[in-house]
């Protein structure tokens, strides 16, 4: 038998937070919703990680998702805890001579975080929604945004591409409502167009078409906003530091020496002097992998700790190294990221790597100046755009 998330979010309805004397969906302490087959799992988020209602509460679920949808459900373990996020956010500052005007708005956007690559094929895309995913799990608000204007990949990773995105009125504009799956916002320029066309596009056409996601969506409250960058250095990158007020980025690399001489370029760009975008570490994806039968061992099959020498080159962060595994693929294709299999050894490959970005963020939040979108003038000597 299967059940519906409807039903899941109904039968929980009837469960009360003893001491706020609402309804825990109401309380928005669930999330993460995954149902296979029978097997029902979820996250129930807690202000604070000694609520004393955890216990009772995570007993009652069970008790009432079965008296609800019957004996045949299956959730004892499959209640995962966590406690929300207190994030922590810089306020938007501007260049000398660059009007607030020229800088894209998201009021409720706390932090924006790039994701980048030197390179395209090294699993940027895939890195991104799951660390979407694995943020939503600790508990904060999240929104992705497909900025990979030409191979747009988010909508196939979320099994949503032929989902539309809706439109409302705020204060007398029409705005855009982005998709919402798994608990995250989601936006991409793959919902307004053809899957089967190609997007044949100048930069200031692509560029344009960004900034429109941005400033014609309803983002509302959001910790983090992830950015899923097209790969290389290019009109695209330099459209969104001068729009957005960037908290930092992430780059994601293969172990293998082609991908890190393009994993370093994408380093140099953030650092350049006339953009200084905090790079807030380092993501080796595929870096090594491991038999169903024998997950003990390793087999480096794309190099050996290329992530972790670019990090020690460039005084960087090492975030995670993810494996290589038949199940990251087929997950995504599939439209469910891999991170929602908390449990399995990816999925805390997944969780580790957004905890360690949490870290970085909030080190950064609390050690370095209020984020600054960048002025460019492309015609400057030096200028490298």
């Amino acid at each position: 038998m299967s059940y519906t998330e409807k039903q899941v979010l109904d039968a929980l309805r009837k469960v009360e937070h003893p001491e706020k004397k609402k309804n825990i969906v109401d309380l928005q302490m669930v999330n993460d919703i995954h149902i296979d087959g029978n097997e029902i799992s979820f996250t129930l988020i807690f202000e604070k990680s000694n609520d004393p209602f955890i216990k009772s509460l995570r007993q009652a679920c069970v008790k009432t998702v079965k008296e609800s949808l019957g004996d045949d459900a299956k959730i004892e373990g499959n209640i995962k805890v966590v406690a929300r996020q207190k994030v922590e956010a810089k306020k938007m500052d501007t260049k000398q001579g660059q009007s607030q005007q020229d800088i894209l708005s998201l009021p409720g956007v706390k932090n924006i975080i790039a994701v980048a690559s030197g390179k395209g094929g090294v699993g940027k895309s895939m890195v991104a929604s799951n660390l979407a995913v694995s943020l939503a799990q600790t508990g904060a608000k999240v929104a992705l945004v497909d900025a990979d204007i030409y191979g747009p990949s988010v909508p196939m990773m979320f099994d949503v591409v032929n989902e539309k995105p809706q439109a409302t009125d705020v204060d007398g504009k029409t705005k855009v409502l982005p998709i919402e799956k798994y608990g995250i916002k989601l936006l991409s320029i793959g919902f307004f167009v053809d899957p089967d066309q190609a997007l044949i596009w100048r930069g200031p056409m692509a560029s344009n078409a960004l900034k429109q996601l941005f400033t014609e969506a309803q983002w509302g409250e959001a910790d983090y906003l992830i950015l899923d960058l097209p790969p290389g250095t290019g009109d695209i990158h330099l459209t969104l530091v001068q729009s957005l007020a960037i908290t930092g980025a992430v780059i994601v690399t293969t172990p293998q020496e082609m991908a890190l001489a393009d994993a370093r370029k994408a380093v140099g760009m953030f650092r350049q002097e006339k953009i200084e975008v905090p790079v807030l570490g380092v993501i080796e994806n595929m870096s090594y992998f491991s038999p169903e039968d024998a997950r003990d061992k390793k087999y480096y099959l794309f190099g050996k700790k290329g992530g972790e020498k670019l990090a020690k080159e460039t005084n960087i962060p090492l975030l995670g190294e993810i494996p290589v595994n038949e199940k990251i693929m087929q997950s995504g294709e599939a439209g469910k990221p891999q991170a929602m299999e908390w449990e399995s050894a990816t999925g805390k490959a997944f969780q580790d790597m957004a905890k360690n970005l949490i870290e970085q963020v909030d080190i950064r939040n609390k050690t370095m100046d209020p984020t600054t979108a960048v002025e460019i003038d492309p015609n400057a000597e030096g200028c490298s755009y």
